[in-house]
């Protein structure tokens, strides 16, 4: 089966190569990913596949048994990050500040071709008994995200397993990073604002020294926060944003310092509320200024199965060899796939996308380049997940 998977995407490489690029010279923000869903439906409605939209972005494929024995969800993001782009590629965005460097680009081609190729192999499925449901999620990038969405529409209620890939441009192509437990952090938005009369920098005594009180806060709430927390909950509290006044001989009466707030231990994060207003009180107290808290829950950190990398591990090993499955650490970094596998199984994969010896990049960055051959082995990683998930002995489902 996998051999037959592998020919039928090995087939559609060039298309789905170039609707990669179509793709990325088009990037659309969160919500906004209209054009984006439209490529995908008209490629899937040319095969005569069928597909729901979720709103106005977003589509749902139901694929194989409909008396299975695993029902197995494979997700993939559409959106773009507000950023200007700056690799010179001759299909480089044409949406000035609007950018693919994220990889969902290569995550929403790579799971088309695994839709098109399951859809050529259904009767295996069906053979199988397997049930395939496949989430082409609109504004991963948000907060809390679009995979909220998914949850409200019910539509991870009935399966057994989810799985999702998220390019790594610090591994070769050709490799999938694994990792049993947690493999990324919690994310939240943090804003505090503060207000005051002003006044003039010569008299600070007869007013609230505002911008003084928020550099306090800069430096001093990450600090108290490492003081009150248990180091292993990994909290890290980076600043992003910084907005107070704008004229040397005045003390504004406003300002306000933006972030964001990450930490590795979940339930640290559930109860990091409370303690964030404490904190943000105590530091700004001696100063006289008001204080406004702005906390944003984003995403826990995603917690990968046993059952979900057994699985994972055995696609890729099918796809690449045993050198193609490899380890890889916890990160920082938020995802919203969290939501799905919150409480069920399933696993996130990073994908390879660096050329061997060539360029490391970081995602988030303007000048990100990916290997395009990982669109054709994330594809054929998909597509042999719900094989693989099916052989897997494990029978530990929730949800």
């Amino acid at each position: 089966m996998t051999s037959g998977l592998a020919r039928t995407i090995q087939g559609l490489e060039p298309e789905l190569v170039s609707i990669r690029r179509d793709i990325h010279e088009s990037p659309e923000l969160s919500w906004q990913e209209v054009r984006t869903t439209r490529v995908v439906l008209d490629r899937l409605e040319r095969a005569e596949v069928e597909a729901t939209r979720l709103d106005k972005t977003g589509l749902v494929v139901e694929l194989g048994s409909e008396d299975p024995v695993v029902r197995v969800g494979l997700r993939a993001d559409l959106d773009a990050l507000p950023l200007l782009e700056r690799t010179g590629l001759p299909f480089e965005s044409r949406r000035r500040g609007v950018a693919h460097a994220c990889g969902h680009d290569v995550h929403t081609t790579a799971l088309l071709g695994a839709a098109l190729a399951l859809a050529s192999h259904e009767e295996a499925l069906v053979h199988h008994q397997i049930a395939v449901r496949l989430l082409f999620q609109p504004a991963e990038e948000s907060m809390p995200g679009g995979a909220r969405l998914i949850v409200e529409r019910g539509l991870v209620d009935d399966l057994d397993i989810v799985f999702a890939l998220h390019c790594d441009p610090r591994r070769d192509v050709g490799e999938v990073g694994l990792r049993v437990g947690p493999i990324t952090a919690a994310g939240d938005q943090v804003t505090v604002r503060l207000t005051g009369h002003g006044g003039h920098t010569s008299r600070p005594f007869l007013t609230e020294d505002l911008t003084f009180a928020l550099g306090k806060v800069i430096t001093d709430l990450p600090g108290a926060l490492s003081r009150r927390l248990d180091p292993r909950a990994g909290a890290l509290l980076v600043w992003g944003g910084v907005h107070a006044g704008g004229v040397p001989n005045v003390i504004p009466d406003s300002g306000e310092v933006t972030g964001t707030l990450r930490m590795l231990d979940a339930d640290a994060w559930q109860g990091i509320g409370p303690l964030l207003t404490e904190l943000v009180d105590a530091v700004v107290a001696p100063y006289g200024v008001e204080a406004e808290l702005r906390h944003v829950p984003g995403v826990p950190p995603v917690v990968n199965t046993e059952w979900g990398i057994d699985a994972l591990r055995a696609a890729t090993v099918a796809v690449l060899g045993p050198e193609g499955a490899g380890e890889t650490d916890q990160s920082l970094g938020g995802e919203d796939f969290a939501w799905l596998v919150r409480g069920r199984q399933g696993a996130l994969g990073r994908l390879g996308t660096r050329t061997p010896g060539g360029t490391t990049y970081d995602l988030h960055r303007g000048d990100i380049v990916v290997d395009e051959r990982a669109v054709s082995i994330g594809a054929r990683v998909y597509a042999c997940l719900p094989f693989a998930t099916r052989r897997s002995r494990r029978e530990a489902f929730t949800g």
